[in-house]
């Protein structure tokens, strides 16, 4: 376990140096000129070569990747063009506002998903599997920003239970926090249920109908315990590599989502530095999303073997 973990570890440093160099080239392939855009109508050409020359920009940009990667290596991302902080300390103040959209949408996801994906695999062709079913049908289809228009409206607007938008911190007032959390969590975490539902429902349709699982039945085994000690026990294994794939694209921040909630995340952070060509925060955010994606990778990687004993390395 421990060699393949290392082993895994050094891939994932190898894909990160494969993503720092994708993202260096595409971000300086992009038109427009940071130092231009933040100087705006304060343009004067000294000041724009002597911005240009402290930032690096008037050398190679092979010179530039290498500069850039080597102060990444020990924490320094680089400065905003745009508001002059440090790029670390902005991704470190965005952080736990993702992290905590991303953890809440994805139990919301895996509370609504995972026990009704079973009972409608084992009530296969009952209206509770065709209505749920259809309802994943629903939340795949409904585009996220409409979702979340629809519960401002509702929520917000209409019943005054719940704020509009905004954020904040648990540390601050628990109950604004989990106030606040509440509508974006839901919408996103809805989204990523339906699509779970439906890996949990093939999953453990799949199992039902193995040898196994008829032999258990042949040898007198109750129905619970077969579904607890036949069939979850092999249907583990897609659901938690599903499950980490969503937990990786929410933690990547869902930009939109962000947007109309005006919740303070790495997407909307993003967005932002796209918007203002500042390069830096860019790079800094999509090198943070990137890492952060690889390590769920390899804890899922690792918990197949506590799942399921017959998987070794």
């Amino acid at each position: 376990m421990t060699n393949y973990v290392l082993r895994r570890f050094g891939q994932m440093m190898l894909a990160l140096l494969g993503v720092s160099v994708i993202v260096f080239a595409l971000i300086h392939l992009v038109p427009g000129d940071p130092i231009r855009v933040a100087l705006g109508t304060r343009f004067d050409p000294d000041t724009y070569a002597a911005l240009s020359e402290r930032a690096g920009l008037d050398r190679p940009i092979v010179v530039q990747y290498f500069a850039w990667l080597g102060s990444a290596l020990t924490g320094d991302l680089g400065v905003s063009f745009r508001s002059g902080q440090p790029v670390t300390t902005l991704l470190l103040e965005r952080l736990p506002a993702t992290i905590t959209l991303a953890f809440a949408a994805l139990f919301v996801a895996i509370v609504v998903s995972i026990p009704l994906g079973i009972v409608s695999a084992i009530r296969s062709g009952s209206k509770l599997d065709y209505a749920s079913t259809a309802a994943s049908q629903v939340g795949v289809s409904v585009p996220d920003f409409w979702a979340g228009i629809m519960y401002i409206l509702l929520f917000a607007l209409a019943l005054s239970w719940l704020p509009p938008s905004g954020y904040v911190s648990i540390l601050d007032s628990p109950i604004d926090w989990l106030r606040h959390l509440a509508l974006p969590a839901v919408t996103v975490g809805l989204i990523s249920g339906s699509i779970l539902f439906r890996f949990v429902r093939s999953a453990v349709l799949e199992a039902l109908h193995q040898d196994y699982t008829r032999t258990a039945r042949a040898k007198g085994l109750s129905e619970r315990e077969v579904i607890t000690r036949h069939v979850l026990p092999n249907a583990w294994i897609p659901i938690i590599t599903v499950v980490g794939l969503q937990l990786g694209f929410l933690l990547s921040g869902v930009i939109v989502v962000e947007v109309i909630f005006a919740w303070p995340g790495l997407g909307r952070l993003a967005l932002l530095s796209v918007q203002d060509r500042d390069f830096t925060v860019l790079q800094g955010a999509v090198l943070l999303i990137a890492a952060m994606f690889l390590v769920i990778n390899l804890i899922v990687d690792v918990l197949y073997a506590y799942v399921d004993p017959r998987v070794r390395y």
